[in-house]
Parts: structure tokens; sequence; C-alpha cells
């Protein structure tokens, strides 16, 4: 027997596997610019690229998926120097270069501004984004680009929600597509159906050169990290959970929330016709899938 045949065979598993999970994320990010029509024929799109691996994949899918795509559009890499200690200035433009993409990156000395106001051992997480966001906010207007396109993906997407139901009292999340506060831009998040492990196993497969955060990354006890733990548990414990999660909500029944302003409540009444926002349904599909939950 050929000693080197189990190493060919590992060899075309890994090529196999790393096939399938490309052409998952980019029907995965077709999926969600299709379902949300984050990109219309004709859009200057500006990729945020932080050098974390979920910018580096949104390029790279962004870029593959813009040679096939029925509308036509254009790509910018755009990407903030903080000025953190040890950046590695010539990483982004090495890269961006090397895989012909146009790019503008600036630098704004935000990390002294952070480390100046937040004290220590305090999150910076809030602040450094909002600075962060100002300057995204500016220099697409300055490139004439019309969607600003970031990296977050599912996960970052559920941890939002429990954030904000956790911490702030409100049943809000993270949208695949938004307006920005200003009115001037429109913001989008092609990632939103693709899972995070997925995507840690194509930047490992593809080898991109990723950029530590060393301001907000390296903090340890974040409400955000705790958060993860927490889905990971849930998902380990009960896979699926997470999937469940964010299929909720995208399957919103506001009748059978709390919220006055977004449902008359105080306007009910009875009717002679079955009601669509009444309760028999709902409560038999719950029942189903509690019982389902129960056998397995």
């Amino acid at each position: 027997m050929d000693a080197s045949a189990p190493l060919i065979r590992r060899e075309q598993k890994a090529y196999y596997e790393a096939n399938k999970l490309n052409k998952r994320l980019r029907r995965l990010v077709g999926a969600a610019i299709a379902d949300f029509n984050m990109i219309e024929d004709g859009d200057k799109v500006m990729v945020c690229l932080s050098g974390g691996k979920d910018s580096y994949a949104l390029l790279d899918i962004l870029l593959a998926l813009k040679e096939k795509a029925p509308v036509r559009f254009d790509l910018i890499a755009y990407s903030l120097d903080q000025k953190q200690p040890g950046f590695p200035e010539h990483v982004l433009p090495e890269y961006l270069t090397a895989r012909g993409v146009p790019f503008r990156i600036e630098q704004r000395d935000t990390y002294s501004v952070v480390k100046r106001v937040i004290p220590e051992g305090k999150t910076t997480c809030g602040l450094c984004s909002r600075l962060r966001r100002g300057n995204i906010y500016r220099a697409a207007a300055e490139l004439g680009c019309t969607k600003i396109a970031l990296g977050h993906h599912r996960e970052d997407m559920l941890e939002t929600l429990f954030l904000n139901m956790f911490y702030g009292g409100r049943l809000k999340g993270m949208p695949p597509k938004l307006v920005t506060d200003d009115g001037r831009h429109i913001v989008i998040r092609p990632l939103a159906y693709c899972r995070e492990d997925d995507l840690a196993e194509y930047a490992r497969v593809k080898e991109f050169p990723i950029i530590p955060c060393n301001l907000c990354g390296s903090q340890p006890n974040l409400q955000r990290r705790a958060i993860k733990e927490m889905l990971q548990l849930w998902e380990k414990k009960f896979p699926g959970r997470t999937e469940s999660i964010f299929r909720a909500l995208q399957n919103v029944a506001p009748s059978h929330l709390a919220d006055r302003h977004l449902f008359d409540f105080a306007g009910l009444k009875p009717q002679n016709a079955p009601y669509p926002d009444g309760d028999l349904a709902f409560d038999q599909e719950a029942l189903r899938v509690a019982e389902s939950h129960e056998e397995a």
C-alpha cells in the first residue's frame, strides 16, 4: 500500500470540506443580500475592514459574489487605524494591494481618547464604537458610497438582542439593514445568516492575516462575553437552540408581546369571524414544539 495514501485522503477531505464551507457561506450571504435588498444596481459599497476574521471574510465573499452577481456594484475597503500600540500598519495595505481592492486607510488616535476618558477596568467598547462610527460615516460620504457593509454575523445579532433585554430592558437587536441616525447612510450586514464558527474556519482556511484588537478584544468580563458564553452553553446542551432563537427574530408576533405602541391592545374588540392574531393557533404550535422537545 502506498504510504502517502492516508495523507492524500486527508488532503482530499480537507479540500472537500473547505469547498463546502465556501459554497455555504456564499449562499448564505447571497440569501441575506436578496432577502433584505442590501445591494442594488450601481451601488458603491464601503466594506469596513478591522483586520479581524469576520471583516476579512465579508470582503472575500463579496469579491467572489461581485463576479457573478445579477447587479453591478463596486467595492472599496475602509479601515481606521486607531493608533493602538503595536498596530501593524503594513498588514492591511499589503493585503488589499495584493487582492487588487481599492481602499482608504485613515489614522485617527481614538485609542488615546478612549484610554483618557474611560476609567481603567471599565468597558471601552461603547465609546470606541461611537468614535469609529463617526469616522466611518464621514468617510462614506467623502467616498460617495451608497452602502456601508459591516462584518457582524448571526451570533453578534443574538448577543445584541440579549444584551438589550438583560441590561437595557428592550426587545431590540442588531438589524441586517438600517438607516443611520442622521438619515444619510444605509448600513448592511451581509453576514447576518452566517455562523461565527463557520467564519472562524473560513478565516483559517483562507489564512487571512488577522490583526488582534488590543483595546477592547482583550478586556475580561465583558457583558457581551458573558452573553456569548451563555449562548454557547445553551447550544452545547440543546443543539439547534441558537438557530431557533435566530428564526424567532424573523417571526415576530406583536399581538403576543406587550408593547402597546406596537400593537393596539386597547382597541381590541370581539368579532364574528376568525381573528388572525388570536391565540388558538399560537397555543397549538407552542404545545407541539414543547412536546417534540420533551420527546427528544
